[in-house]
């Protein structure tokens, strides 16, 4: 079958490109930007890239037409799609129907967290010698790839709250319909497409619905807003895990989370050393044991697969060091994300100085909506630094002045990058916190300090 995806180059839809390929389809596909990485990993598998949507690119001999959520009405490929009446679909779709419908799913949803924690659940899976398929909202360095068909039955899958397409929106994990459904927490996010918490709690609730009553949810004890969706009607059992209370727990041998020891109904099941920080990566492992526990992995090799987990990249990945100071990409854009990340690194440097470069890249950040949380979420920071975003019309600058620590906002990320280098200093921590390429920020500044 040839099939063309829009919107390609999303890690999401590249996922779904490999894994058509990996099923033998002929895939090919377009988007506005095609560049390194992802573009790169697409060709290595034999994938064709268009850059741009110009109607020329599609084979008139194509036989399905995969659509990602970046697209919309007025985009001129999609316009000749439907004016020729060529058969389309969204991508958690086409998977529901062509991958997903004969598996075992493992699906990983809340806000935070999901693509850690889709990252250790399909490592765990696969150090058992399970050999599951995945398709991850990044690249788990353990594989390399973002997507991968695996054996049956088992695959494991980062179900996203975020629309499915143009025509259908629903959150894409409404398709998946899960066996195992982890829920990692619950918070207000994406404000471009969910006008308040209501209408987040609304699609979790419809997801609680398609797990059948022979799976398992496992759900953050702590949660509210997550009690609150299934105070609304749960059908299926469940099994909680948090720090200190709920069937997993952990006790933490050192305070920045790269040591704790597992308990299961308070049990002693074993000791985790590993590479990641903070309690929040301690609970994504916590919630990736029990669903690795749930289809009968031993968890003695769950727990010791741990130690050789390689995270995913952007998420606290560091990019360099040099003359002392060591550069951080992470991937954090919203308040919670952004203060349990610095806790854990605070717990591993102790007094050592953290610079935080933060990039009000998604909509939720640029618009203001979380503007009253900045404070609390770089309460860890001994600096911060700030790129100016377009849509700066709620006051970043008065917001910034009410920081505890001093503050810095420039227009531009030259500038940026001029001013941080001349302050950095050895023993400094500096991390970029975005979820986008920020102008190449991170070679700018290696290059800044090491001139």
């Amino acid at each position: 079958m040839k099939i063309y995806i829009l919107g390609i180059c999303g890690t999401f839809m590249a996922g779904v490109a490999q894994l058509a390929r990996q099923s033998g389809h002929e895939v090919s596909g377009s988007d506005m930007n095609v560049y390194p990485p992802m573009s790169t990993q697409l060709a290595a598998q034999g994938i064709q890239l268009n850059s741009g949507f110009d109607p020329s690119h599609l084979d008139h001999t194509v036989d399905c037409v995969i659509v990602g959520n970046v697209i919309s009405r007025g985009n001129p490929l999609m316009e000749f799609i439907l004016e020729k009446k060529i058969p389309y679909l969204s991508g958690p779709q086409w998977l529901a129907q062509t991958i997903l419908k004969d598996r075992w799913v493992l699906a990983v949803a809340g806000t935070h967290g999901k693509t850690t924690t889709t990252s250790i659940l399909a490592w765990m899976l696969d150090y058992v010698g399970f050999v599951p398929g995945f398709l991850v909202g990044g690249v788990p360095e353990n594989f390399g790839v973002s997507a991968r068909l695996g054996d049956q039955p088992y695959f494991v899958i980062e179900a996203d709250e975020y629309d499915s397409a143009f025509f259908d929106k629903r959150s894409k994990f409404i398709h998946y319909h899960p066996q195992t459904l982890i829920l990692n927490n619950l918070e207000y996010d994406h404000a471009d497409i969910f006008p308040d918490l209501a209408a987040v709690k609304k699609q979790f609730q419809y997801l609680v619905r398609t797990v059948p009553g022979n799976g398992l949810i496992i759900r953050q004890a702590q949660d509210e807003n997550i009690s609150s969706v299934l105070e609304q009607g749960c059908w299926t059992p469940t099994v909680t895990f948090s720090m200190t209370e709920g069937n997993w727990q952990a006790k933490l041998i050192q305070p920045d989370g790269s040591e704790f020891d597992v308990y299961y109904d308070d049990q002693l099941v074993g000791k985790v050393t590993w590479s990641l920080l903070g309690l929040h990566n301690v609970q994504n492992a916590l919630a990736a044991l029990a669903a690795a526990h749930h289809v009968q992995a031993p968890i003695e090799l769950a727990i010791e697969s741990l130690s050789s987990f390689k995270n995913v990249k952007r998420r606290l990945e560091v990019k360099g060091q040099l003359k002392g100071v060591t550069l951080y990409d992470d991937f954090a854009h919203h308040p919670t994300a952004i203060a349990t990340t610095l806790a854990g690194l605070r717990a591993k440097v102790g007094k050592q100085r953290i610079i935080v470069v933060l990039e009000f890249g998604s909509y939720t950040m640029r618009t203001g909506v979380h503007r009253d949380r900045l404070k609390e979420a770089l309460v860890d920071a001994d600096l911060v630094v700030c790129k100016r975003p377009e849509m700066d019309t709620w006051g970043l600058e008065k917001a910034l002045q009410q920081l505890s620590q001093p503050a810095m906002l420039y227009n531009d990320v030259n500038s940026l990058v001029e001013g941080l280098a001349s302050q950095a200093k050895s023993d400094d921590h500096i991390v970029v916190m975005s979820n986008s390429g920020f102008d190449g920020i991170h070679e700018k500044l290696l290059k800044a300090i090491k001139s």
